[in-house]
């Protein structure tokens, strides 16, 4: 046995482990409904009257084996334990409150170690209209989850919300490569729990944004990175990702990201690849058709996970362009 004799837990000190919502914190509150950066939706598991009731062979088996299962999502190492038969004295208070505190932390960082992940193919994806806007091209796409606690145990067990942009297949001419070479910058920008990951690289790149995840997000736009082009003559580039909810976390049941491409009123070295003397800026704002697409990458119930949760619905909310 990986116990050692000692007091015998009382119905008093299970409650804690299994229900307390406060620091040390129970099993329900991490794994079940929770609050906050706290809850993955799972099974609750059931308290006893307390006191100093006697604690089952079975009532401990199923405490030890629903945080093992929770380790298993999470990717954390707990104390090795057997399951107990009647008759044992079981006196595992440290350890069992030291591993239940690395649950609870996992889950309240996002479970950013889970790899019990399913990838989507592009859920929705905007393109602009036409080629050949001036200024600006803008496009919002929402994330719909089925109400506010399914979005957080998303959150919670390691889901994420990812965008990509890049430009129409047609790359013909040098400032359709500038805009596309910021979006292979941008790479999969990944919007977690508390932070959002891009996995590309070059470009000019603001990414103080990139400490935001969904627990941080407002009803009011946050930008989470912009990319200023490195190609030369469109320096001034740009294509910026931001992203809000539309209610505080706990509350909040749709994501919105928005993109925004612009093409500065000082970009007038472009000259289109037939013209014949390079001096002339012969197409000035052919700018190429911007896309936007949107994943997920879902907790699955692969490694540990009884139920996990995803989004309902993905859906363009705007695309537009400003000259």
């Amino acid at each position: 046995m990986a116990y050692t004799a000692g007091d015998t837990i009382t119905g008093d000190q299970y409650n804690i482990f299994v229900n307390n919502s406060s620091s040390p914190y129970g099993y329900n509150h991490f794994a079940g409904t929770g609050s906050g950066e706290y809850g993955l939706g799972q099974t609750h598991i059931a308290t006893v009257s307390g006191g100093s009731t006697t604690i089952t062979a079975s009532q401990w088996n199923t405490l030890l084996t629903s945080m093992d299962n929770i380790a298993s999502h999470t990717n954390d190492t707990l104390t090795s334990r057997t399951q107990v038969t009647a008759g044992d004295t079981i006196a595992i208070k440290s350890n069992l409150e030291t591993d239940l505190a690395t649950l609870a932390a996992s889950v309240a960082g996002g479970s950013t170690s889970a790899t019990a992940l399913t990838t989507s193919t592009a859920l929705t994806t905007v393109t602009t209209a036409a080629e050949g806007w001036n200024a600006s091209a803008t496009q919002e796409i929402s994330v719909t989850f089925n109400n506010a606690d399914e979005m957080r145990y998303y959150f919670n067990g390691g889901g994420k919300v990812r965008i990509t942009v890049g430009v129409t297949a047609a790359v013909t001419d040098a400032k359709d490569t500038a805009f596309a070479d910021l979006g292979t910058a941008l790479g999969n920008l990944d919007i977690g729990a508390h932070a959002t990951t891009s996995s590309g690289s070059t470009e000019g790149r603001t990414e103080d944004g990139l400490v935001n995840g969904f627990h941080d997000l407002t009803t009011s736009y946050t930008s989470l990175i912009t990319l200023t082009s490195d190609n030369a003559n469109y320096t001034s580039n740009t294509i910026e990702v931001s992203a809000k909810l539309d209610a505080a976390p706990g509350t909040a049941t749709v994501m919105t990201i928005k993109m925004v491409a612009t093409d500065p009123a000082d970009d007038t070295t472009y000259t289109s690849p037939n013209t014949a003397s390079p001096t002339v800026a012969a197409a000035v704002n052919d700018t190429p058709k911007m896309v936007t697409s949107v994943f997920t990458l879902t907790p699955n119930t692969s490694e540990g996970l009884g139920t996990a949760y995803g989004i309902n619905t993905t859906a363009e909310v705007s695309n537009t362009t400003a000259d």
